[in-house]
């Protein structure tokens, strides 16, 4: 049992139940809320928000974990009406997405890590709610400036214990550089999770970096390039081959996203009309099919994900 700080307040790490690792809301960019508050339509991603996580409620989700960064326009305020109106618990990451400020581009990690302690330990945008997990991504490469966001999310993890999770380009190997990184910083590679790495159908890279300790997130679900089913059937072909301990599931689904234009967002419940469902209704049932029993399911589920925050 550990504790995991939500947007509602911290929660046993054994009450979060069916878990969704990697999800978002609200998605713009840094400054927008406080600069051009009018440009985000917040009312809207609120009550869609509640919509469709009570209805991941009714169908048994009981956690997601919110990777909105800093740069990816994290609005702790609409989190945490929608975690209230729907019932569902949001865990919310501190760290760095992908458009890293220039300001942390001319910087060392040290300058950057007790930002995310900060985050980690007091709390978020002067209010109570502190992250329970730090984000970084790297795409299509880790750059120079990637690379002290990696060192500084872990000197953050050694001093606070946080997990971290990665946002990566799966077909250009990326997660192995990232857990380079991160062994040469002394994680714990049992608190790592290499996210987006079901956009790689290569076995090889895949347990390649199990072996090395990190956990998996097959967190794109239906996805773009490779099929939802050919998805499955790598991931069948991973817990046949004894990794389904050391994999989490989930969309990378948002509510809103002011990065994207009217019409892809119009498009959007045409190609997942189930949302954070997807998964539950289709994933799920497919491994079945496929040979995986209610045991394998679970621990995908339910039981990885409280793993990956206890550390064990």
């Amino acid at each position: 049992m550990s504790i995991v700080n939500t947007v509602l307040g911290p929660r046993d790490s054994a009450s979060l139940g069916f878990t969704l690792s990697h999800e978002h809301i609200l998605l713009s960019s840094a400054g927008i809320e406080d600069t051009f508050p009018e440009f985000i339509d917040k009312e809207f991603a609120i009550k869609e928000g509640i919509r469709q996580l009570s209805e991941a409620k009714s169908e048994g989700v009981e956690t997601i974990i919110d990777l909105s960064t800093m740069d990816l326009g994290r609005n702790i305020q609409v989190i945490r009406e929608v975690s209230e109106g729907s019932g569902v618990n949001v865990v919310v990451a501190t760290g760095t997405w992908l458009d890293i400020p220039r300001s942390f581009a001319n910087a060392s990690p040290d300058d950057i890590a007790p930002l995310y302690i900060r985050e980690l330990t007091e709390g978020i945008q002067g209010t109570e709610t502190k992250a329970g997990v730090i984000k970084v991504a790297n795409e299509p490469e880790v750059t120079d400036a990637g690379e002290i966001i990696l060192r500084a999310a872990a000197r953050a993890h050694r001093a606070t214990g946080a997990p971290i999770y990665t946002h990566t380009m799966a077909k250009n190997r990326v997660g192995d550089r990232q857990v380079e990184i991160f062994i040469d910083e002394n994680v714990d590679m049992n608190r790592v999770c290499i996210g987006h790495s079901n956009d790689s159908t290569d076995i090889g890279y895949l347990t390649g970096l199990m072996d090395k300790g990190v956990w998996l997130g097959l967190d794109r679900y239906p996805g773009q390039g490779v099929t939802w089913q050919e998805r499955t059937k790598v991931l069948f072909d991973l817990i046949e081959r004894g990794y389904g301990t050391r994999l989490m599931l989930s969309h990378d689904w948002s509510v809103y996203a002011t990065m994207m234009t009217k019409q892809r967002l119009a498009e959007r419940p045409l190609q997942n009309p189930d949302n954070y469902l997807f998964i539950t209704r289709n994933v799920l049932p497919m491994l079945l099919e496929l040979g995986a029993d209610q045991e394998q399911i679970d621990d995908l589920m339910i039981h990885n994900p409280r793993h990956f925050w206890e550390g064990s």
